[in-house]
């Protein structure tokens, strides 16, 4: 059993930097220590534990020069693009803080109280959170989870990604030093099997995962198989559709959907990976789509001029080379000569953008998640035939609806229709791969279960206590 992992640069494969692991007794001893820190945690006013928070999106603004490089050095994004997640951080912070007051207060039933009885409902903390987090937007799926959960007066255990634990170990920086005590802020570097072991942990409260499907499923099995009963959510994939309709103004519509496809290198659980297009828009959509494609600067993602980097490891571009090769032996054509892109080559994390035609829902380039710069284009015939082929997914995380609905007012009300017939958690009308953080981000499906930011974010880490008083006279 492997005792340390060590973190390979995507662009060069050469090793940047090793942790050890834990052993299970210091594993015990870590979230022995996360119980008792929350216990005085949790009597910390609100007020406080929130103004800790600002002082928190403070230290990381300090860091906010060295981050870029780093974040690119551990997962392959280019340095360009990087203080994009840190502004989105501070962005989802700020209103998850802005609302915790009022998300956690007491909740009054005074207005139907009877003479002599008082009733509320309180909000209290779970206690000790486990939260995984993935690699690919290490810093913002961490703070969609491990601010409210500290907020709300639990104690983190934070286990990131092997590929990006340079992240999981700013983050806690940030927070120790805007004054959360180091215990309540732990983070530990696990294998898959000492993760199992700490999620079926009897005082390991609640898990938080975020990743694909096949590490949910086994991050809920061992959580059923533990000693406790720690509530579960999950964040997971997706095949996230786009449907241009006949009237989309498509010098808006096609970069959009562009860089919807294949910003992070379509890395994103939300990228958008399957497009349908109305027959009498789908030739245009065509052409300036894969003109736009063909502009793409591939290469080293620490050089400034580098718009899209290699995907995360050899892995996982070889899984996508099969993909779009499975999809060509079926039938598709690709409309991207692969020779305009020549860093690209077999055996390489470099992986040249690719867009598909002639796909159809045989193909698993159109059902399964591809997780990398490649995205599949049908055309259909009507807004039903779209909606019946944006559904037809395992996954349900987003989907997205374009269409001039300033010209044209009878397609707000199509798109009002599609929204109540799309299965995802999220509908967006001409934009997509996006989070507003007042907008509670879940998904159905293959895609998870639970629900981050928003108001509704903090319900998870807390648990309701009702108090009824009879007040003697």
């Amino acid at each position: 059993m492997a005792t340390t992992q060590t973190t390979i640069s995507p662009h060069n494969q050469q090793p940047l930097i090793t942790r050890t692991y834990p052993s299970n007794e210091q594993i015990d001893a870590a979230i022995k220590d996360a119980s008792a820190a929350q216990k005085l945690w949790s009597r910390i006013p609100l007020d406080e534990r929130i103004a800790i928070g600002r002082k928190f999106m403070d230290e990381i603004k300090n860091m906010s020069n060295d981050i870029p490089m780093e974040l690119t050095l551990e997962m392959g994004r280019p340095v360009s693009q990087n203080a994009g997640e840190i502004r989105g951080l501070l962005q989802r912070a700020d209103y998850m803080l802005s609302v915790a007051s009022s998300c956690l207060a007491d909740i009054s039933l005074k207005d139907t109280d009877q003479p002599g009885f008082r009733r509320f409902i309180k909000r209290t903390p779970l206690g000790v959170v486990l939260i995984i987090t993935p690699w690919n937007y290490p810093y913002l799926t961490s703070i969609n989870s491990v601010l409210p959960a500290i907020v709300a007066g639990n104690a983190v255990l934070l286990k990131p990604s092997p590929q990006t634990p340079l992240t999981a170990e700013r983050f806690a920086l940030a927070l120790t030093r805007a004054g959360v005590p180091p215990n309540v802020i732990q983070v530990v570097h696990m294998s898959p099997e000492l993760t199992s072991y700490a999620v079926q942990h009897s005082d390991i409260n609640f898990v938080s995962f975020t990743g694909s499907v096949q590490g949910g499923k086994a991050v809920a099995r061992a959580a059923a198989n533990g000693d406790g009963f720690p509530g579960v959510t999950l964040e997971l994939g997706g095949k996230d559709p786009a449907y241009v309709r006949a009237d989309a103004d498509l010098n808006y519509t096609v970069p959009e959907l562009v860089d919807g496809a294949f910003y992070n290198a379509g890395q994103s659980c939300c990228a958008v990976e399957r497009i349908y297009v109305h027959e009498a828009a789908y030739d245009d959509f065509i052409a300036k789509y894969v003109d736009a494609v063909k502009k793409y600067q591939l290469g080293d993602p620490t050089l400034p001029e580098t718009n899209l980097g290699p995907v995360v490891s050899l892995a996982s571009a070889a899984r996508i080379r099969k993909q779009v090769a499975d999809a060509v032996e079926a039938g598709a054509t690709p409309l991207i000569p692969e020779d305009i892109f020549p860093i690209a080559r077999l055996g390489s994390t470099y992986v040249a953008p690719q867009v598909l035609v002639n796909v159809n829902h045989d193909m698993t380039i159109m059902v399964e998640e591809t997780f990398g710069p490649v995205v599949g284009i049908q055309k259909v015939s009507s807004d039903e035939e779209a909606i019946k082929l944006m559904n037809d997914s395992p996954y349900g995380l987003t989907a997205s609806v374009w269409t001039n609905a300033a010209a044209h007012p009878e397609s707000e009300e199509a798109f009002s229709n599609m929204v109540d017939a799309l299965e995802t958690g999220t509908v967006f009308l001409n934009r997509c791969d996006s989070l507003d953080p007042a907008l509670a981000w879940t998904g159905v499906k293959n895609s998870g279960r639970g629900i981050s930011l928003s108001k509704y974010g903090y319900d998870q880490f807390t648990r309701a206590k009702s108090v009824h008083m009879k007040i003697q006279t």
